[in-house]
């Protein structure tokens, strides 16, 4: 999709690829590396051993090194994004994103190699000689026909799968999404007349693996910029092209699409027009996959044709062609069996996977991103979705299975209900949850004040809030101060001219809010001047009753203060929700796994019942974040080993439970070992938590708030929140510190509070 679709400045994209840390990659060793002991294990002269072992077996170095999960995403930068051959040095940061997407989706560690030539001898040396570092090679932006000559001649000489994706990333979920059209539209790809405009790499792969599933030769019309690509035809041809010449009449596109079945595009913005699709047969079949904008617009469509099945290469479209449903999953399993190579059946596997997922009834995770009915197979939902967790699981186990079938695993599986579990352990919950929560903001967007606006994060944040389409940023700040701010942080005027401003210099604007104060607290203390000056002073009591009188939905606040202090102050004109306690809870995000952590932001000293009630409340917030809660009542000790006065607490708490019957796991007291380990659990077999815990509810803010700080600055972990619960309007409350994207979150898990309850 085009980055002015997706709301991006080209500042905000500068800002997020520099950063304190340069680029988006980092190597972390995956061994400890405190102790002398630890440096000779690592490297000499222990390191001698597995050198040995690898030179009489050369098959070792899958277990010993980190070869077995590492793929090289590599490029010489001739065909960069549809931008052209820019060189080497210019794809890096496409490359790094390319790895970036491995590691994020399935797993798989990966390093970006910018070949530096033009040369195809020279590429495939390069490439060649460096085959015993990696697991398996992803091609990426060659230009066409280089990639062709590139790729088969690798795949001929190493003996690692070689996968460029560009071609059978593109045809793979092309397929996947056009076996499914074909299903609806009642055709069968024996009898269908199939066009294809454009010639380039990934057109060609996607008329190849259609042929391999049975599209006959002469029923598939392929076109380039000079018009059908027709038996005979001499002209801006090459043995790729001609391998696809048809025998046919047909010289130009409009010719060929009357009476077509399909038409598969991988062209430019407007190759087709509504009087094609007009000739084209009873329910056509549309894959408009030019980028950043299609060849024909869906709604172009629907202004001629009633009866036609569109798909786009863009995520604001239903049926979004999208390479990252493919390349990181296909890796994975052929990774995972050690395969040789990625053969068509490994690809017609991933594809028909792909397809099937649609036809099944779609999680809770991916229908609460969803506007309206729960999605379900149709027109509008032909495929998958990339936050669908399933993915996972599913094209793994069907790519190894086929790699498995036709000999090319070298490592078969042996129990695939253990590969199923293993693979599903791979899956960063957080991210899935994420997605979906943007996903929804975007489809209820809201009024969200960012409260401290001439700070420069906060104002970035804002802008980015609003460029990204997930609701109005209503901006609190002294007007001046906020654009010196810009002037010294040369942010364009620009970028902020769409924002709503509320000066809070001006007296209308804190006179407004002013008898609304005074009388929620003109009985706790407050004379009438006190709340003028409460409301001069504080732009999050300003931003707190915008919100609780409907001027906006959310608030957002917290970025310039003490985060107790801003709670204090909004909770002077914001209450709790009846029956519920005002809380904390953070997400955080370590070794691939997310936990819930609660209260880190209320309470200090909790007794047994209100522990009690923000354990009901952490399960409530998981299962609205699609995550199913497991419990942990945390302690110093376990199940009265030692006991004390913080324990008794924890095990009122849980007494309490109990007697409420409710209906998510639990156990406590427990220490973290307990929670978050099944071989200690396994010395209390009496315990009800048959899952590790995934929600951790602390015996007070000072552990939540020391074990999440731990983590974040000792253990590099992602911690998101606190997230405010319990109040009677949708706040959250910004840490000090927090990155624009941190700031953006936050506000989005402000709109999303809203989204959710309509």
């Amino acid at each position: 999709m085009s980055k002015k679709g997706l709301g991006l400045s080209d500042e905000e994209a500068l800002r997020f690829h520099a950063g304190e840390k340069p680029g988006k990659l980092e190597i972390r060793a995956t061994k400890p590396m405190a102790t002398q002991r630890d440096l000779s294990l690592a490297y000499s002269p222990g390191v001698a051993v597995p050198v040995k072992a690898i030179a009489e077996n050369p098959e070792l170095a899958f277990d010993y090194t980190s070869r077995g999960n590492m793929v090289a995403v590599i490029s010489n930068g001739t065909a960069i994004l549809g931008l052209g051959n820019l060189g080497a040095l210019a794809s890096k940061p496409v490359m790094e994103g390319k790895s970036v997407l491995f590691k994020r989706f399935a797993d798989v560690d990966s390093i970006d190699l910018e070949v530096d030539t033009a040369d195809v001898e020279e590429f495939i040396n390069s490439v060649k000689y460096l085959g015993p570092s990696f697991g398996g090679i992803n091609l990426e932006d060659i230009k066409a026909p280089d990639c062709f000559v590139i790729e088969s001649r690798l795949r001929e000489e190493m003996d690692i799968p070689v996968f460029h994706d560009d071609q059978h990333g593109t045809a793979i979920i092309c397929v996947a999404g056009m076996l499914n059209a074909l299903h609806l539209a009642g055709k069968d790809i024996k009898n269908v007349r199939v066009v294809m405009n454009g010639a380039g790499a990934a057109g060609i792969a996607c008329l190849e693996l259609l042929k391999a599933l049975g599209l006959p030769h002469d029923n598939a019309i392929l076109c380039d910029t000079k018009g059908v690509i027709y038996q005979g035809r001499t002209e801006g041809m090459n043995q790729w092209k001609s391998a696809h010449a048809a025998q046919t009449d047909f010289r130009t596109l409009e010719e060929a699409l009357k009476g077509a079945d399909i038409f598969l595009g991988l062209s430019v913005k407007g190759a087709v027009t509504p009087d094609m699709v007009k000739s084209m047969a009873s329910h056509p079949i549309i894959f408009a996959m030019a980028n950043p904008d299609p060849e024909i617009t869906p709604e172009e469509v629907a202004k001629v044709r009633d009866d036609a099945i569109v798909a786009t290469g863009r995520s604001d479209y239903p049926n979004q062609v999208n390479n990252v449903l493919g390349f990181p999953y296909i890796f994975r399993g052929a990774l995972d069996v050690r395969a040789t190579r990625i053969n068509d059946a490994m690809k017609i596997a991933a594809a028909e996977a792909l397809a099937e997922l649609a036809r099944e009834e779609v999680p809770d995770e991916v229908a609460m991103a969803y506007d309206g009915p729960r999605p379900s197979f149709s027109s509008k939902y032909i495929i998958p979705v990339p936050f669908d967790p399933r993915l996972i699981y599913r094209i793994p186990m069907a790519v190894a299975r086929a790699a498995m079938e036709t000999g090319v695993a070298k490592k078969p599986i042996e129990d695939f209900e253990v590969y199923e579990n293993k693979l599903k352990a791979r899956l960063d919950p957080t991210s899935v949850v994420l997605e979906s929560i943007y996903a929804k903001v975007k489809r209820h967007p809201k009024r969200v004040v960012f409260a401290e606006g001439e700070n420069e994060s906060v104002l970035r944040a804002a802008v980015a809030f609003q460029n990204n389409g997930l609701g109005t940023p209503i901006v609190i700040a002294d007007a001046e101060k906020m654009r010196q701010m810009t002037r010294e942080a040369n942010i364009s005027p620009d970028l902020i001219s769409g924002l709503i401003v509320v000066d809070k210099t001006r007296p209308e604007n804190v006179n407004k809010y002013l008898d609304f104060v005074y009388s929620r607290l003109q009985r706790r203390g407050y004379v009438r001047k006190d709340c003028e000056r409460l409301l001069r002073s504080s732009p999050h009591v300003l931003g707190a009753c915008m919100t609780a009188i409907g001027d906006a939905d959310a608030l957002v606040t917290g970025m310039t203060t003490n985060t107790q202090a801003v709670l204090d102050r909004v909770r002077l004109i914001l209450g709790n929700i009846s029956d519920q306690h005002v809380m904390g809870v953070s997400l955080v995000v370590a070794g691939g796994k997310t936990k819930i952590v609660s209260d880190t932001l209320v309470s200090k000293n909790p007794n047994g019942e209100t522990l009690a009630n923000i354990a009901k409340q952490s399960a409530i917030v998981a299962r609205r974040l699609g995550i199913e809660p497991h419990l942990g009542l945390i302690s110093y000790s376990s199940f009265g080993n030692p006991e004390g006065s913080t324990s008794e607490e924890v095990r009122d708490a849980v007494n309490v439970l109990n007697k409420q019957d409710v209906d998510f796991e639990f156990d406590g007291e427990m220490s973290i070992d307990v929670a978050l380990n099944e071989n200690t659990r396994a010395n209390y077999p009496f315990c009800h938590l048959k899952e590790n815990a995934n929600v951790l509810v602390m015996p007070g803010i000072h552990s939540a708030v020391i074990a999440t700080s731990i983590l974040r600055q000792l253990g590099g972990a992602t911690v998101i929140g606190p997230l405010l619960v319990g109040l009677e309007a949708s706040v959250q409350l910004i840490p000090m510190g927090s990155s624009v994207s941190d700031i953006v979150n936050m506000a989005a898990f402000a709109a999303y509070n809203l989204a959710e309850k309509e």
